[in-house]
């Protein structure tokens, strides 16, 4: 990784967050900005972490759950890391199926019941 590193405007611009979002990652610790004062500077690990993070929530993942995922890698390494997320992502795939039933299950609802409405609306009743 390059040793690129981001000021505090630069991360919240990179990941199209709110400072409220990054101050609020930053904190429940998921990630630890360097510190030069009263800046905060993002090196390539927090960078990472933010993207993996972003992409967590993108799947609908709790923050508490990419929490311990990420701290998998810092105790016990890549292959934990790993194969925690597989378990995660497969039941996260589950959860998203029985979201995905209900909603369609909704939506054949309302369209019966607006089906039903439009139906008595033309006849008059």
């Amino acid at each position: 990784m390059s040793d690129t590193k981001l000021t505090f405007k630069e991360m919240c611009a990179r990941f199209d967050v709110t400072p409220r979002t990054l101050r609020y990652y930053e904190y429940i610790e998921l990630i630890t900005p360097d510190r030069d004062g009263r800046s905060r500077f993002y090196g390539p690990r927090e960078i990472a972490r933010m993207t993996l993070i972003l992409r967590g929530r993108r799947f609908g993942f709790a923050l508490e759950d990419i929490r311990q995922w990420l701290m998998i890698y810092e105790h016990q390494g890549t292959t934990a890391q790993m194969t925690e997320w597989l378990d995660k992502a497969d039941a996260q795939m589950i959860e998203l199926k029985s979201q995905r039933d209900q909603l369609d299950e909704t939506m054949a609802e309302l369209k019966h019941l607006r089906d039903e409405t439009a139906v008595a609306l033309k006849t008059g009743g």
